[in-house]
C-alpha cells in the first residue's frame, strides 16, 4: 500500500516509525535519499549487507536437484512484447513502468527545448521505446522457454533489479529493489513441490540471518474490482505464501521479505511452454527481497553491521 503524507499532523504512529527508520538509515550512511520517495542510492556498507544475504541465499539453493541451477542475470529493462505476454498490465497497471524516449528530428527537438524553457510539460515529445521496466525478476526468463521443456523441467537461479511504482515513506517499500529468485517450470507436481520446499527453506535462511519470521497465506495487490476477486481466489487456493518479519513491532502485520508463489499454468499458456506430454507447463518461484531482508537485519541487529553479533558477522 502506498503511503502518502501531506502533513505531519496526519501521520499515524506507524508512519512516524517508518519515517524515523528512514532518517536513521540515511544518517547512518546506509541509504542515499533522492527527490523521489522510495528511490534511494545504496552505500558500500549497505551493499556489504546485501552480499552477506546473497551468500546465504545462494548456499540454500545450491544442489537443490543434485545440480547447480543455471544462473541468469537480466537487465532491469525488457522487450514490451515479452512484458505483454506476462499479462502484468491487466493485474497491476498502477505498478507498471514503461520507457519512453525521443525519436524526433532537429525541428521537433527545438520545439521540445522551447516548451521546456517555458516551464511547460514536454513529455508528449517522448514515445515508446518498445521496452518496459522489469516488475518481477523472473519475467524475462519465460520467453526463453517457449516450446517443449526437457523431461525433468527446468530450474533457474535469477537475480536482478525490479521496479514497482509505489512511492512511500516506508524504506521497505522501494520503487527499485532486487529479487533473488529460484524458478521452477515443469509439471503441476514440480511447481507445487518447489513452492512447498522453499517455504521451510526460506524460513531457515532468515533464521540463519538472525531474523524471526513466520509464514502467512497472502495475495498479490491486484488492481480494481476484478482484482479483489483474483486476490480472494489466490488466498483461497493457497497459491502465495509470504515470509514476514515485524519491522515495526505491533504497529502493523509485518513486512514480507520472501515470497513463495505458484503461477499454475499462467506462463505456460501465455509463453506457449509445454511439458513433453503436450500439456501447458506450470511454474513456481521463490523470491528473496534483498533490500527488505537487509533492512530487517539492520532493524534487528543495529545500524552498524560491524557491531552485529559475531555469529552473523561470521557469515
Amino acid at each position: 500500500m502506498t503511503t502518502n503524507i501531506s502533513s505531519i499532523g496526519e501521520m499515524t504512529d506507524l508512519d512516524r516509525e517508518r519515517s524515523l527508520f528512514r532518517s536513521q538509515l540515511i544518517e547512518a550512511g546506509l541509504l542515499v535519499p533522492t527527490s523521489v520517495e522510495g528511490l534511494y542510492g545504496r552505500t558500500g556498507l549497505f551493499e556489504d549487507v546485501i552480499d552477506t544475504i546473497d551468500s546465504v541465499v545462494k548456499a540454500a539453493g545450491a544442489g537443490e536437484h543434485g545440480y547447480e541451477a543455471p544462473r541468469f542475470r537480466f537487465p532491469p529493462v525488457f522487450p514490451r512484447d515479452s512484458f505483454e505476454r506476462t499479462d502484468y498490465i491487466a493485474s497491476f497497471p498502477n505498478l507498471t513502468g514503461a520507457i519512453n524516449t525521443f525519436d524526433g528530428d532537429n525541428k521537433t527537438h527545438a520545439a521540445l527545448l522551447a516548451e521546456r524553457s517555458e516551464g511547460k510539460d514536454w513529455d508528449h515529445f517522448l514515445h515508446s521505446a518498445g521496452t518496459m521496466l522489469v516488475s518481477a525478476a523472473c519475467h524475462p526468463a519465460y520467453s526463453m522457454l517457449t516450446g517443449v521443456l526437457p523431461e525433468d523441467g527446468v530450474l533457474f537461479d535469477i537475480y536482478g533489479y525490479c521496479f514497482r511504482h509505489e512511492p512511500a515513506v516506508d524504506p521497505a517499500r522501494m520503487q527499485a529493489f532486487r529479487m533473488h529468485e529460484f524458478v521452477r517450470v515443469g509439471t503441476p507436481a514440480d511447481a507445487i513441490a518447489h513452492r512447498e520446499r522453499w517455504v521451510d527453506r526460506g524460513l531457515q535462511v532468515l533464521e540463519d540471518l538472525g531474523l524471526e519470521a513466520r509464514a502467512v497465506i497472502a495475495n498479490d495487490p491486484f488492481f480494481g474490482r476484478a482484482g479483489r476477486i483474483l486476490a480472494a481466489n489466490q488466498r483461497n487456493e493457497n497459491l502465495k505464501t509470504e515470509l514476514v518479519v515485524n519491522l515495526y513491532g505491533d504497529l502493523d502485520e509485518g513486512t514480507a521479505v520472501v515470497s513463495c508463489n505458484c503461477h499454475r499454468d499462467h506462463f505456460g499458456h501465455t509463453f506457449e511452454i509445454t511439458t513433453p506430454d503436450g500439456q501447458p507447463a506450470h511454474s513456481a518461484c521463490v523470491g528473496f527481497g534483498m533490500e527488505r531482508i537487509a533492512l530487517s537485519m539492520l532493524r534487528t541487529h543495529g545500524l552498524d553491521p560491524r557491531q552485529w553479533p559475531s555469529k552473523i558477522r561470521s557469515l
